[in-house]
């Protein structure tokens, strides 16, 4: 038995499957961030899963539909050995634009169909609305996955980007395993409002963004293909003021002998164990440097030392541009 799986699992809500403390993030194994190997993609997919990890998050427009065809190959010998968590509702044009959310009870079904198909298995383990669609009553939506549920299609309901009384609302209908929304040393919005209310109504969070989209380990867009390159935090002047913040987490990693993004990771590790924080790792190194933060312990001393250098104040730009921003439902609290 390896030390990862030795680590203590964490259950997503009250009502939700229990998981490896962390998840693997596949987004930019479909070139999000610029172009990306389908071998060391599928490899790294196989570390994951030998390694103890058990949930898989996708999109069914990431790569539109490659991410889920890759996955569908990877575990093509160990199905049962995997979760998975597909994001579906944003609509993408040819050329790879974004245009909009669907979030209508037949489109989440027709949605489903494709899902299952392109992962080639019979059963999503939580499927979730990527977006709030403004459009259509969320009842409405997380109604018509309940029915996939009761159809054998799906196990369980997440829920992503949206706010407080969304988070009710949809709740109210059937229960929510976890909440997937964006939260780190940086972006800690969701500390305020929403995960009170998690809280009392027994739901997780998949946390992604852990490491800003690699803002917090050094990481910056070298590629037009990387859609970091037109996120505010990357662009500029402020990229240049963050990553003087980022040279103050390399300074506290340094200290404790290990690396920013495990410093960040584990940061959000200690912050609840409600919490399962989403790894974007692209290759096998990725992996097994983020991995490892599972076995970082972090005090309450040194948690309140790290707040007290990283201030989300201080950091420079949204975390989406502002038309994006306009979209997210969990920031209208």
């Amino acid at each position: 038995m390896t030390a990862e799986n030795a680590i203590k699992p964490r259950q997503l809500g009250s009502t939700g499957p229990t998981i490896f403390p962390l998840a693997l993030g596949c987004m930019g194994m479909s070139g999000m961030y610029g172009s990306s190997d389908d071998d060391e993609s599928i490899a790294t997919i196989h570390a994951a899963i030998d390694r103890g990890v058990t949930l898989l998050d996708t999109g069914d427009f990431y790569g539109c539909g490659h991410n889920e065809m890759l996955i569908g190959r990877a575990l093509k010998d160990r199905r049962d050995r995997a979760m998975l968590s597909v994001k579906f509702g944003a609509l993408r044009s040819p050329d790879g634009g974004w245009i909009g959310t669907d979030g209508r009870p037949s489109s989440v079904k027709n949605f489903a169909a494709y899902s299952l198909t392109r992962l080639g298995v019979d059963c999503i383990d939580i499927y979730r609305l990527a977006r709030l669609d403004p459009n259509v009553p969320i009842e409405d939506t997380i109604g018509a996955i309940a029915d996939l549920i009761k159809a054998g299609y799906v196990r369980h309901i997440g829920l992503s980007e949206v706010g407080s009384d969304t988070i009710r609302r949809a709740h109210a209908v059937h229960p929510i395993s976890d909440l997937q929304i964006e939260y780190s040393l940086i972006s800690r919005g969701p500390e305020t409002e929403i995960f009170p209310v998690l809280e009392e109504l027994g739901i997780g969070v998949t946390a992604y963004g852990v490491l800003s989209r690699g803002l917090l380990s050094g990481s910056i867009p070298t590629a037009q293909s990387d859609f970091r390159a037109f996120l505010p935090r990357f662009s500029g002047e402020n990229l240049v003021q963050n990553q003087r913040l980022v040279e103050q987490l390399k300074q506290i990693a340094a200290e404790k002998g290990i690396s920013p993004s495990q410093v960040a990771i584990a940061w959000v590790l200690a912050k609840s164990k409600n919490i399962v924080p989403l790894i974007g790792a692209r290759k096998r190194t990725q992996l097994s440097e983020s991995l490892a933060a599972v076995q970082v312990n972090l005090s309450s001393e040194d948690l309140s030392h790290i707040e007290s250098v990283i201030s989300p104040s201080a950091i420079a730009g949204t975390r989406y541009d502002e038309h994006q921003m306009k979209m997210l439902d969990s920031e209208t609290e």
